[in-house]
């Protein structure tokens, strides 16, 4: 019976980790990377990227999170969310990166999404 329950409880442990939860969120478009620092062997060789944030998408990607009810996971709703001008933002971390990188992609006409 313990087996179970810590198997069961590093499966739901598991799951919550790999949700990649945010508070703060942007669309962008323009998105390029590029490398810097050291050689492609070294330990300080990293990438950088490089976006412009694209507002009036980002606006609608709130708007459509906000009003998003698809089911019972931190994720799937999001009644805190609000545009601030700049990006969309979740006190109750409720915003799923895959999820927002949708809105910004298919539904508003960004590139994708960048998030904290």
């Amino acid at each position: 019976m313990k087996i179970v329950l810590c198997s069961l409880l590093v499966t739901v442990l598991a799951y919550r980790v790999d949700a990649k939860l945010h508070n703060s969120a942007v669309c962008v478009t323009g998105r390029t990377s590029s490398p810097v620092g050291g050689t492609a062997w070294s330990v300080s060789y990293n990438w950088q990227k490089n976006y412009e944030i694209d507002l009036k998408a980002t606006q609608c990607a709130c708007d459509h999170y906000e009003q998003r009810n698809t089911g019972n996971n931190q994720w799937d709703k999001c009644a805190d969310c609000i545009f601030d001008g700049l990006q969309c933002n979740s006190a109750g971390w409720h915003i799923g990166g895959d999820e927002m990188e949708y809105y910004c992609s298919e539904k508003c006409g960004a590139q994708g999404s960048e998030a904290n």
